[in-house]
């Protein structure tokens, strides 16, 4: 890698911005796995296979996420997929590191879903701003917004639908609409709050066509 893809990758600036996406996203799981609900993309098949599995989340996050770090790679470059694997690393450790240090008397499971999905949806925008992905679909969602200009959050929602079928099958009917409800927030909150061109910018709004003025004649 040369000196200024390295420079790229350790810019103070795009660190914190990775660091809050991870600690947002790591609460988000911490909201949903405390009411046992699930999410979409990766997360959501790693909060699944939590709750049938003698595995954590961390641990099978990323597992999961391997073959799409390659993906990253090969389609969005080095900078990209480190950065991502930073992410990925951040996020199962945080999941993994949070929940003792957090316990709730009383937490409705409404609740539970739309602050997992907000927390979750401000997590991936400020990974997303600055060149980095969660993973998963995600790094999908980027690749294919960036060709074809098809939303990253209408992609993931499409995911979600199928997580969602197979979620029907382990959860209760109350933990599968408010896991819905969830999730839709986060993916809402993508397509309301980014679009792929501050994606590397870290700044809202940067790197988009300035409006044209008015012709005076």
């Amino acid at each position: 890698m040369s000196t200024t893809q390295t420079k790229s990758l350790l810019t103070l600036f795009d660190l914190q911005g990775l660091v809050f996406g991870v600690l947002m996203c790591s609460l988000g799981v911490v909201f949903l796995k405390a009411a046992g609900l699930v999410t979409g993309q990766t997360a959501g098949i790693a909060l699944l296979l939590s709750y049938v599995l003698p595995l954590g989340f961390g641990p099978l996050f990323f597992m999961i996420g391997i073959p799409f770090l390659i993906l990253a790679w090969s389609k969005r470059g080095a900078v990209f997929a480190l950065r991502t694997v930073m992410v990925v690393l951040g996020i199962s450790a945080g999941a993994q590191i949070l929940p003792p240090y957090l316990s709730f008397d009383a937490l409705h499971i409404g609740v539970a879903a739309l602050l997992g999905g907000a927390c979750s949806g401000a997590g991936l925008i400020a990974i997303f701003r600055h060149n980095a992905s969660a993973g998963g679909m995600t790094i999908l969602g980027i690749i294919i917004e960036h060709r074809t200009g098809f939303k990253a959050g209408w992609f993931q929602l499409g995911v979600d639908a199928c997580v969602f079928a197979a979620a029907a099958l382990v959860l209760s009917p109350e933990q599968l609409i408010y896991s819905f409800i969830g999730a839709m927030f986060t993916n809402l909150c993508i397509v309301w709050n980014f679009d792929v061109a501050q994606s590397g910018t870290g700044r809202p709004g940067y790197g988009r066509a300035t409006p044209k003025e008015p012709s005076a004649d």
